[in-house]
Formats: C-alpha cells, structure tokens, sequence
C-alpha cells in the first residue's frame, strides 16, 4: 500500500499484469450477481437519468420495461446503484453477439450523450471506497481470470489499461505521479535482480 495524493492504493494496481478480454469474459462485469447494479456516485444519479432516454434504443424491451417500472437508479444518497434484472444484468445491458454492452457508454460513442458511464464502471476492477482518505484496491475476480494471462501477454499493467479512467477520478498530475511510482518500483526490481 502507497499513498498517492490523498489515496491510498494497493500495491496491485501497478504491479498486476490485465487487459479484458471480453471475447473470453462476455461483458460479465455489467452482469454480475448479487441483486445491486453498478454503483454510482451521488452526482453520477442525474447523469444516469439523462442518459436513459438516449440509451433505451439500444436496450430490449425486457430491460427497457423494467426501467420503466422500477427507474433506472436504487438507493439512498451515498449508496446508490444502478437498479438490475434478476439480481444480475444491469438495466443497461444489452447483448450483442452474445456479449453484454453497456447501452450507456453506446450512446456515448454514437455521439448521443457526452458521459462515458458511471465512474465505478470505468474504473473495474479497481474499486474506491472512502473513510477518511480514498482507497484503491484490485477486486480480483473469476470472471476477469482471462484478462490477467491477456495483459501478460500485451505486458499491460492495470494502471496503464485503466489509464483514461484514472485520469477521469484522479486527474493527470495524479496519473503521472502513479506511473511513476511503478516505473520506480519496476527500475528498482531490475536493479536489484541484476
């Protein structure tokens, strides 16, 4: 664990070797289970809400009712979510050749809307929780085990697959400072090994 700004963050993020892979995974992050969708951040709840009108074209008419029913958000302020069908797909998944999309981020590169996605999704796997300083960490899960050989293989750190996502939470300055944490630590490795 290091601190970087006011984060503290897993030794992981730097060192973890990921690219998803969602040919292996099929979108599984926007669906997994649990009965909660993907967290949003209280400012994020507006976001979400406008983004609907642009994103249900993309979504079937399951998913689209079921926003229609039960709103696109759950929750309180400081834990809100976005609402799922069968305790698993978020509302705004939809499946094209068999690999769940977010219909969201759709809209956004058919130029509809000008957000990406919520900021949790973005970022996965790396979760931020707070207390008194952020906390980053790497949610190591089964349904991304194709994506750590994929980011071997590529020699992408975490950090750098996660690059835009990052700068999006933390801003650049920050960014740089966390890569070259890494570029240090990795100089110090060979060093040491030579």
């Amino acid at each position: 664990m290091f601190i970087i700004g006011e984060a503290l963050v897993e030794e992981q993020i730097i060192t973890e070797q990921f690219a998803c892979d969602v040919g292996a995974c099929k979108g599984a992050c926007c669906t997994l289970p649990g009965g909660r969708g993907a967290p949003l951040q209280d400012d994020e709840v507006a976001e979400v809400q406008h983004a609907f009108p642009f994103a249900k074209r993309f979504l079937d008419d399951r998913h689209r009712q079921a926003i229609e029913e039960r709103g696109c958000v759950e929750g309180v302020p400081g834990s809100y979510a976005t609402n799922c069908i069968d305790e698993r797909d978020c509302v705004f998944v939809f499946y094209e050749d068999g690999i769940a999309r977010c219909s969201i981020e759709k809209a956004y590169y058919e130029g509809l809307i000008s957000w990406q996605k919520p900021l949790s999704c973005h970022l996965f796997p790396i979760r931020v929780s707070s207390g008194s300083a952020k906390r980053l960490h790497y949610e190591k899960i089964w349904q991304c085990e194709a994506a750590r050989p994929n980011g071997r293989n590529l020699n992408m750190p975490l950090h750098v697959f996660l690059k835009t996502a990052l700068v999006r939470a933390f801003g650049m300055s920050w960014y740089e400072t966390l890569h070259r944490t890494w570029n240090n630590r990795k100089d110090s490795s060979a060093a040491s090994s030579s």
